[in-house]
């Protein structure tokens, strides 16, 4: 998984990786530590990978902020592949 969020192109790594490696169907605005396992309630995150997971997203609201770019226009069309899976 992709450790800086330094470009558009690495929030749109990020996103595809939450999609397709880890099969996640998620929103931007959501902490990822409010993710849990729907078989048996547990957290789909350790604190540890939660914390990492939402400073990644911060970083890419920031990236996009800086280039003038919307970041709901970028991962929407990422998320949908998961739906649409």
């Amino acid at each position: 998984m992709i450790t800086q969020i330094n470009t558009i192109n690495d929030v749109k790594s990020f996103a595809k990786h939450l999609v397709q490696v880890e099969k996640l169907s998620f929103h931007p605005d959501d902490a990822f530590d409010d993710y849990i396992k729907f078989e048996n309630n547990e957290p789909f995150y350790t604190t540890e990978e939660a914390m990492l997971r939402n400073s990644l997203m911060d970083d890419s609201f920031r990236v996009c902020d800086d280039n003038n770019v919307e970041i709901y226009e970028i991962l929407l069309p990422i998320i949908n592949q998961s739906v649409n899976v």
